[in-house]
């Protein structure tokens, strides 16, 4: 007679699927989503409670209760409805979970609705510099193999009303935990906002729901009120507001940073506003806080089409993305810009400049601005942000995954791409010198800051209330054809802000409203100190 074949020796595809009872698997995978898939939530708790005394145990318990709990509960429900229902979400579950736990220990992001906008906004160029091929281990392992598994396995029927009670016993297990730990309540509380945004799946899919929500039913934006030059005669006026990207204040020599960053700045006889705070620690808030003459930036149109309705000619080149709806006649991204194009000005910024000169030239009116939105310093490839001839720190960091480099490594390579965009302010500047034409200024203003490992954090768009300065201090930097004398850099100290940039470009234009705010425009306070 022949022998059964054993199942250790049993080919995987024809071994009989495992069997759970539809409570016994919730359970089970609840246990794994709050023990695998947590643990910045609990390094959190770690980093921020007082270690290892009994309140700090049972705060960490908590937390691990908390997030067993919702997670058991949620799919408890969902079993009540349709059993069909478990193996689905705790599939996406478990690959969603993978790829924000490789973000989440990478770069130490918090999924609030902030970053979730990042998130979406996010397009395929930025996505790729993100990749690294541990994202796809994370998911083979964390996402993949739990998937196979719950694959293999066959839900027992249950009756309705075990399925009725689970929810309802989890949810009354929770409560009596919290009534036990009722000490551990007051620094919940405290952190209430980054804890939630470290709690998977529910993070980003409230936090991504909530974004895609407000921008279904976006705030109409209601037009700024009519403007006029305040004058006639004299020269026309022409501004160029630079956007740099990820651009932090600490990391410029024009701001005390011992480093050469900014050597032809330095002598192109520009003016440093200091301090200057972002209003956002992300692209999409913080153009529309420089686009708009008041805190209520998303209700009223940007400046540049409120500049354009009333007679600039504005012309936008974007090396980057996250701009606000504009109306404006001339909006072109890098490779859209006409011309010919050769060797490093192809793929870079300073590509933004290509012809400008004489697109300046060949206007018809007598205000024009000049919008230049650079790739900047944009991370985690920060190597890839300048040309070869401008890698002069070394060695650099050529891995996104930004932890596994030195610290010199990672500075290096953040350095010289704010060396190469003060070339590219520069090469700016030059070209309004060669425009003697006109009344020419220049503002420089990054969009945010950026975060280069300090307090186990990279990038930017941490929630404001936790983010550090590094994310928030900014450059402003003004030039003026009238004011501005070559040969070495001006410091005004203040209160300035990217609210400063609005007003700014108004006076330096000679616009003039009932919008228009003097005491905000930096060029009136640079004539003050001359």
């Amino acid at each position: 007679m022949f022998r059964k074949k054993s199942r250790a020796l049993m080919p995987l595809s024809r071994r009989k699927p495992w069997r759970l009872g539809s409570t016994a698997m919730i359970m089970t995978c609840s246990l794994v989503n709050a023990l695998v898939y947590h643990v910045p939530l609990y390094l959190f708790g770690i980093d921020n409670l007082d270690m290892p005394s009994a309140n700090a145990l049972w705060t960490l318990l908590t937390l691990f209760v908390f997030v067993f709990c919702l997670t058991a509960a949620i799919a408890g429900a969902l079993a009540a409805i349709s059993v069909r229902t478990i193996k689905p979400l705790f599939m996406a579950m478990a690959i969603s979970n993978a790829i924000a736990l490789y973000f989440s220990v990478t770069y130490g992001i918090v999924l609030d609705k902030t970053m979730m906008g990042n998130v979406f906004n996010t397009d395929a160029a930025e996505a790729l510099a993100l990749f690294h091929p541990m994202v796809l281990i994370y998911v083979a392992i964390l996402g993949i193999f739990p998937c196979w598994l719950l694959h293999r396995t066959r839900i027992r029927p249950v009756c309705a009303f075990g399925r009725v009670a689970v929810p309802l016993f989890v949810c009354l297990c929770a409560v009596g935990w919290l009534y036990a730990v009722s000490p551990t309540w007051l620094w919940i509380d405290r952190h209430a906002k980054q804890l939630g945004a470290l709690v998977m799946p529910w993070s980003y899919l409230i936090n991504g729901g909530r974004y895609l929500a407000a921008g279904m039913a976006p705030p109409e934006r209601r037009l700024l009120p009519p403007a006029e030059a305040s004058g006639s005669g004299g020269k026309p006026k022409l501004v160029v507001l630079v956007i740099g990207e990820s651009a932090r204040a600490q990391n410029f020599s024009l701001y005390g940073y011992a480093r050469k960053t900014n050597p032809e700045l330095e002598q192109a006889g520009v003016t440093v506003l200091q301090p200057t705070y972002a209003c956002a620690t992300y692209t999409t808030a913080a153009i529309e806080c420089i686009l708009s003459p008041d805190k209520s930036y998303n209700a009223t149109e940007p400046m540049t089409s409120y500049l354009q309705r009333n007679g600039v000619d504005v012309i936008w080149r974007s090396h980057n993305g996250g701009e606000p709806p504009m109306q404006v006649r001339s909006l072109q991204r890098l490779e859209q810009i006409p011309g010919n194009c050769s060797g490093d000005e192809c793929g870079f910024d300073e590509g933004l400049l290509r012809d400008l000169e004489q697109r300046i030239a060949d206007t018809k009116q007598k205000q024009v601005l000049v919008v230049l939105h650079l790739a900047g310093s944009h991370g985690p490839a920060y190597n890839t942000r300048y040309p070869a001839r401008f890698e002069v720190f070394k060695p650099v960091c050529k891995s996104v995954q930004l932890h596994q480099c030195s610290r010199e490594e990672l500075v290096n390579a953040y350095d010289n791409s704010i060396l190469y965009s003060d070339f590219v302010v520069a090469q700016s500047i030059d070209m309004l010198k060669r425009l003697k034409s006109y009344s020419s200024s220049l503002i420089y203003v990054s969009d945010h800051g950026e975060s280069l490992g300090e307090y186990k954090l990279y990038l930017h768009g941490t929630p404001w209330t936790i983010a550090p300065e590094e994310q928030k201090a900014i450059p402003l930097i003004v030039w003026n054809s009238e004011t501005s004398v070559s040969g070495g850099a001006r410091h005004i100290s203040g209160d300035f802000s990217q609210a400063n940039v609005f007003h700014s470009v108004m006076g330096a234009l000679g616009m003039r409203s009932p919008v228009f705010k003097p005491d905000l425009n930096v060029f009136a306070q640079e004539g003050d100190k001359q």
